[in-house]
């Protein structure tokens, strides 16, 4: 299966975020490996258009959740209500029940609403008393969160960062690509012009072609060396399995994405720091440049 269409929405990206290509090409690589995707950055670099985006070109459903301080539970997954027709209970389904999720400013609402995105991200199922409700395949997460240091945040437990399998940072673009979005008339309408590239199930498609690739007994043993490092040294957090299995995924989808049916190191190094970054390090430590210096220390001692 071709991944021209992949690469089409990649370019097509220019139209709307000027200078994010290879950022965006990371996130694509992620949804193919389907991973969830969390973006840390200051307020205004494009984040929120950057879902809207990918849900027109991949002809997803975006189901918008903006977090706050007192957010509840309920109001994400959905809660019973009465019906006086039946006299019993129906359940109505809150708006994690979607197809590409944007978790906005997820680090503004306290742990306990957060944790209502466990199960979810990590089954691609929500279990609400007792009744199980699956969502499919192609469900996608992608959270934003602010600096942590800004007034009104909850730093993300350790569990909760261990399910994203990616950490970017959009960044500012550079005087040429801010001065084209300076001259951008209406990017709303912009926005609207954007056409489905590849369906839903023609993603499906890919992930499955993406997670039949080959990988040398060798790589393996790579992935195992950077998590055991990780274990043995005393001042950074030890990766998990999870996240072994996260580099593995995301490594296949990139040499996928890169036209090859097979994996070379180079494609572990590549993605290893966007995967691994963000959990080597306690979130009062998040710092997405920090996190990435940690990783290349690390792929220099492995």
């Amino acid at each position: 299966m071709s991944t021209h269409n992949i690469n089409l929405i990649v370019e097509k990206s220019e139209d709307i975020l000027k200078g994010k290509k290879d950022k965006i090409k990371l996130v694509i690589c992620n949804m193919v490996a389907r991973g969830h995707t969390l973006l840390e950055d200051a307020p205004g670099v494009g984040k929120t258009t950057l879902v809207k985006f990918l849900g027109k070109s991949f002809g997803l459903n975006v189901s918008r959740i903006q977090f706050t301080n007192d957010l509840l539970p309920a109001d994400i997954i959905g809660s019973p209500v009465f019906n006086r027709d039946s006299q019993s209970f129906d359940f109505h389904q809150g708006p994690i029940f979607g197809e590409l999720i944007l978790a906005d400013e997820l680090n503004r609402a306290p742990p306990k609403t957060q944790s209502a995105l466990l199960q979810v991200m990590e089954e691609r199922m929500i279990t609400v008393d007792g009744n199980n409700y699956q969502l499919p395949d192609y469900f996608t997460v992608v959270a934003t969160q602010n600096p942590h240091m800004q007034v009104g945040t909850f730093d993300l437990p350790e569990s909760q960062l261990d399910r994203f399998s990616m950490k970017l940072e959009m960044g500012y673009p550079d005087k040429q690509s801010t001065l084209e979005l300076l001259k951008l008339q209406d990017r709303d309408l912009a926005l609207d012009e954007i056409k489905t590239i590849i369906s839903p199930s023609e993603l499906v498609e890919h992930q499955k072609k993406a997670s039949t690739l080959k990988v040398d007994d060798s790589l393996f043993e790579l992935v195992y060396s950077l998590l055991d490092w990780t274990r043995t040294n005393q001042e950074l957090i030890p990766l998990s399995n999870r996240c072994g299995i996260d580099i593995i995924n995301v490594a296949k989808a990139w040499a996928y994405l890169e036209g090859r049916d097979y994996l070379i190191p180079d494609d572990i190094h590549y993605i290893f720091p966007f995967v691994a970054g963000h959990r080597l390090v306690h979130p009062e430590n998040s710092d997405v440049n920090f996190e990435h210096k940690l990783s290349y220390d690390i792929l220099q001692q492995v």
